[in-house]
């Protein structure tokens, strides 16, 4: 019975892990299509622009990452933290966003040889859309989970 249970924890586990993959590659895949469509790229534009972006992407995520591992250290280790450690960790992030905004500022210039300006400016509107679209699918989601929920409960207020 022990192993019974423990061949369905280990499906479970891979098929949540599974799960994960496919919505990073559906958002990454409905990213392109997204950004393609705004940006009107020519199919030499997406030759050029995507590889240069994904490395832009995949540089900017690991600032992002540094800096969500900071402040989740800080949040959960606040009252434990002397001065010192705190004032490191808000160091530390300065010196992340700045290391960021020389980032988008040196990609900005590749992106302008690669891209007429008029698209390289849309391209940051393509980016903020898209990341609203995003939190707008997370909070439908959340939302059809509550009222699922509620209807399970039978609140229907």
């Amino acid at each position: 019975m022990k192993k019974y249970y423990l061949i369905l924890l280990f499906v479970f586990c891979i098929s949540s892990v599974f799960a994960q993959v496919n919505r990073r590659e559906v958002i990454a895949a409905e990213k392109v299509a997204f950004f393609t469509r705004i940006l009107s790229l020519t199919s030499e534009e997406a030759e050029l622009f995507w590889p240069l972006y994904n490395e832009y992407s995949d540089k900017r995520d690991e600032i992002v990452e540094e800096k969500n591992e900071i402040t989740q250290n800080v949040g959960q280790n606040f009252r434990s933290m002397s001065d010192r450690e705190l004032e490191e960790a808000g160091d530390k992030l300065i010196n992340l966003n700045l290391k960021e905004a020389d980032l988008k500022a040196g990609y900005h210039e590749k992106f302008k040889k690669v891209l007429p300006p008029s698209k390289v400016v849309l391209l940051y509107h393509a980016e903020n859309r898209f990341m609203n679209y995003l939190l707008n699918q997370l909070r439908s989601r959340r939302e059809n989970t509550a009222n699922n929920e509620r209807r399970r409960l039978g609140d229907y207020s």
